[in-house]
């Protein structure tokens, strides 16, 4: 069975109309208890806030979660606990069931951008093109190929791509009766003259590749069919096989041209054959305008050498090695090296059920609250999941899944992807589920908007409305009024506020009906630090810098604080913070530093102002550094650098430094391409510089950019700048150097990309990024900040040397418990800083630089820059004074003390 001489299906857009209706509220609807179905919990929620036990034991899955998606599908996420080594991972896994004895519930592959192959397009954007109510990411592509899937894919029983002629590549199938099913598929088919004569096809909107076995090139001396699913004119992107094309339009040929390819898109009503070497030879010998032609083709079961007609499929969508198969653990039908079987990273999968009554579309995230699996480790979660067949789709950075929450009209990403926050990187197929369901009755009500809160920050939240079928219902017609059921939240005029930390309910009340919803509060309590993501700023009067502040919560979540809940104190220069940006408006004269102060109910953390605090070290538009390009494993990483203006948007004297590569050759190893500076010699950093900005031109390779430092010792330091270039054009990076133990005079060596050899085949093999503004931040401690002394103390003695003067003390060094403690305020008079008490809270706080501390008395805890630390030792008061144990003033105000045993002498310097 086959397809003649028509196009191939093109794909439908279906999207949920609105209901127009108006939506009445009365006692006898269901009214959802709180924004989702059962123990909702969304992905930027601590783990800890789902109800049950969340310490799961070791190789088990735990039910986090469950939310209908519409009538046939739900949403259910898991936590997966495993060790490795000494140390026990968490691992979350959100599974949709689709029950496709639904009559309403229909799965289909989504492709490209607009329905088109040869495009990529993030998941995000599909399901809304599509109408989706969800969907991930589907197969394996090659990347710098063209964005075509390698297996192949069914839309509506019309084929889009073929299968690749690869050994141990599953596709994941449903056919037109229901029934879902996971097989190797072979593609077979031919054109056919009105004479008889025949020529085999080798496939369908297939991209150049290898075949397997014997590594032959796919279009040589081969012919295939194009259809208008293709975007572009080039079929494919291949400077090996020079083609002759064809075009047929209702089984007659129209156009011919040989030796290269038609100037044209595939047409809507048409398709192209394209032919190379023999294939072409055919095509000269056989066709001309005018010639009618008959297109056949189908494919083989490799399971069962059965033939089997693509048009019996619903969809199709294919994968990589099947992973589950008759409820167990399968071996591996192809070598996973090449997309890190073993490495740890995010996955995803498709399966069904053993009665086949319901299909399952899997994501294992790999993010900042979740390890990720390796595929083994991934098969067995699978199993305890219940799957009873299952194959791998892309994983890695392309792991993405979103789905519509009850009562939404549109998808939302359902959790962070590898990339990082909402970062969605593009890819070239999915798999969406859809309804048909038609418009029903309206069935209850639901609340929207932010499930957790900082305090003092504002949310809105709205009324949503679902129908019988679980679809959503224009509700913007209901007269809502708000109110709180406990003090921790205020309604205020348009907005609640948050007012203090704990779980709180809102109130929304329509007509005869009611419904609350919990929200969760964040305290200081919840948070293991808070910092401000902007580590300086120049105390300059005029400067205008972003201080976005960040929470850490106990859980390891993050989250940026509201700016409505960030409050702010400025000292050594006058200035606000406004919507965020902290703003300079002046300096007293002679003032050397300053601070910012952030506080967030009671943890605060700080950003430090100083003169001069950042210094331009190269803009690359008069330089005379020589640069060069080297390359690992040498002989097959091949590239240039170059200084040039004119670049990425630059003017034509503003000029940067440009690193193309190419890691094509070299099979599958760790790659590196270098732009090296000044030869061995390097550009020199000025000296105690503690963090590097620059900027960077990204080409969106998924590549590791890093840089390499030597320092005095002649110690080469490799500093990781960005784990993935997933950005295009632009952008300022920075790099923290503080904590290197870097020792000056230091020399920047050469900026570099690496492409690791696991997760490979996610990232480009070749492109062009480059680099301006090399900025080099300079520590606010430094020595023209706080003076240099030597500090001699004895304990139980009033009297100190500060460089050989005699100073007198209010209180005196003691020993306590084996401890000796040292009054901090004598400590900053003659080193330099800030000492600030809070007699109501008992709390001492120390500013010195870019060190920020707080301490409560006769507490063992303390708090560094916004992060809570503990000790085995606290301060004390004596005498009225706080004295901190003289280990403190070491580690962590970063001064060097000698003890003396004998005399009980200190020397500070």
């Amino acid at each position: 069975m086959g397809k003649s001489n028509q196009p191939v299906l093109h794909t439908h857009t279906r999207r949920m109309g609105t209901k127009a209706a108006a939506v009445v509220l009365s006692g006898a609807l269901f009214i959802h208890p709180a924004f989702g179905w059962g123990n909702y919990v969304y992905a930027d929620a601590p783990v800890e806030s789902t109800s049950g036990n969340t310490h799961a034991p070791l190789n088990s899955l735990q039910k986090l979660s469950e939310e209908i998606l519409t009538s046939g599908a739900r949403l259910v996420t898991y936590q997966y606990a495993l060790q490795r080594g000494t140390k026990t991972y968490k691992t979350r896994m959100n599974v949709i069931e689709a029950d496709l004895s639904n009559p309403y519930i229909k799965l289909d592959v989504m492709t490209g951008k607009d329905g088109k192959t040869a495009t990529g397009n993030p998941v995000t954007k599909m399901t809304k093109e599509t109408g989706a109510v969800a969907g991930v990411n589907g197969d394996y592509w090659m990347m710098g190929s063209d964005q075509v899937p390698m297996g192949g894919s069914i839309s509506k029983g019309e084929m889009i791509t073929s299968p690749a002629e690869l050994t141990g590549m599953y596709a994941f199938a449903v056919t037109k009766s229901g029934t879902p099913t996971i097989d190797q598929y072979r593609f077979t088919g031919n054109v056919a003259l009105a004479d008889g004569q025949t020529f085999p096809l080798s496939g369908i909107n297939k991209m150049k590749y290898d075949k397997e076995p014997g590594k032959q090139h796919s279009h040589i001396n081969a012919m295939y069919v194009y259809t208008s699913t293709w975007k572009g004119m080039k079929r494919p992107n291949d400077t090996t096989t020079t083609p002759t094309e064809v075009l047929v339009r209702n089984g007659v040929v129209e156009q011919i041209s040989d030796m290269g390819a038609l100037p044209m898109e595939v047409p809507e009503d048409g398709v192209i054959l394209r032919g190379h070497g023999q294939a072409a030879e055919f095509m000269r010998r056989t066709m001309q305008v005018g010639t009618s032609l008959k297109i056949d083709y189908k494919l083989l079961s490799q399971s069962t050498g059965q033939s089997v007609d693509p048009s019996s499929f619903q969809m199709m969508i294919s994968g990589h090695t099947l992973l589950v198969e008759n409820g167990k653990a399968s071996s591996f039908t192809r070598d996973t090296s090449g997309i890190s079987g073993s490495g740890v990273t995010a996955r995803t999968a498709v399966g069904y059920s053993k009665d086949g009554r319901y299909a399952y579309i899997v994501t294992a995230e790999s993010n900042s609250v979740s390890s990720g699996f390796t595929l083994k480790e991934f098969q067995q979660a699978l199993v305890q999941a219940g799957i009873w067949k299952a194959v791998n789709l892309d994983g890695g950075g392309s792991t993405t899944m979103t789905n519509r929450p009850l009562g939404e009209f549109d998808t939302k990403l359902t959790h962070e992807t590898k990339e990082g926050g909402n970062n969605v990187r593009s890819v070239v197929n999915g798999l969406g589920v859809f309804t048909t369901a038609p418009e029903g009755k309206v069935k209850g009500m639901t609340l929207s908007g932010e499930k957790t809160l900082f305090i003092g920050q504002r949310a809105t939240y709205s009324m949503k409305a679902y129908d019988e079928h679980y679809n959503p219902v224009d509700a913007s017609n209901l007269d809502v009024k708000w109110s709180s059921a406990d003090g921790k939240i205020k309604w205020d005029k348009d907005a609640f506020v948050a007012q203090s930390s704990g779980k709180a309910t809102i109130v929304a009340t329509s007509g005869g009906a009611k419904t609350t919803a919990e929200v969760t509060i964040i305290g200081a309590k919840d948070l293991s630090s808070l910092q401000i993501a902007t580590g300086s700023a120049p105390l300059s009067a005029g400067a205008s810098v972003p201080v976005p502040v960040k929470a850490t919560l106990l859980n390891g979540n993050q989250t940026i604080v509201p700016v409505s809940a960030v409050k702010w104190e400025i000292r050594g220069f006058n200035g606000k913070v406004e919507d965020g940006v902290l703003k300079v408006n002046s300096v007293p004269e002679g003032s050397k530093i300053g601070y910012a102060i952030a506080s967030y109910d009671g943890l605060r953390t700080m950003i430090p102002l100083t003169l001069g605090s950042e210094k331009l070290i190269e803009n690359f538009n008069q330089t005379n550094m020589s640069i060069s390009f080297s390359g690992l494993p040498k002989g097959s990483t091949k590239g240039q650098v170059s200084i040039e203006g004119g670049f990425g948007g630059h003017g034509a004297n503003d000029k940067v430094l440009k690193l193309s590569y190419d890691m094509n050759a070299g099979g599958s190893a760790d790659k590196f391409a270098y732009a090296e500076l000044n030869g061995s010699t390097g550009m020199e950093l000025p000296n105690g510089t503690s963090g590097l900005k620059f900027d960077v031109y990204g080409d969106k390779s998924f590549t590791n950019l890093r840089l390499e430092i030597h320092d005095a010792n002649k110690k080469a330091h490799y500093v990781n700048v960005a784990e993935s270039i997933n950005w295009e054009g632009w952008k300022t990076v920075e790099v923290d150097l503080s904590s290197l133990g870097i020792s000056y005079p230091a020399k920047l060596k050469r900026l570099y990309l690496v492409n690791f050899k696991e997760d490979q085949d996610e990232r480009a093999t070749e492109g062009t990024v480059a680099f301006d503004n090399l900025i080099a931040q300079l520590p606010a401690g430094s020595s023209d900040i706080f003076p240099t002394a030597t500090m001699n103390l004895t304990v139980n003695s009033k009297s100190s040397k500060v460089n050989g003067a005699v100073k007198k003390l209010d209180v005196a060094p003691i020993v306590l418990n084996g401890s000796t403690y040292v009054p901090v305020r004598v400590v900053l008079d003659a080193f330099g800083g800030e000492a600030l008490w809070n007699g109501p809270a008992q709390t001492v706080t120390i500013m010195r630089g870019e060190r920020f501390l707080e301490m409560i008395v006769n507490q063992k805890g303390f708090v560094r820059n916004g992060s809570r630390l503990a000790s085995d030792v606290a301060p004390i008061i004596r005498q009225g004074r706080t004295l901190v144990p003289l280990r403190f003033v070491s580690e962590q105000l970063g001064l060097t003390v000698k003890w003396e045993q004998n005399t009980k002498s200190i020397t500070i310097h």
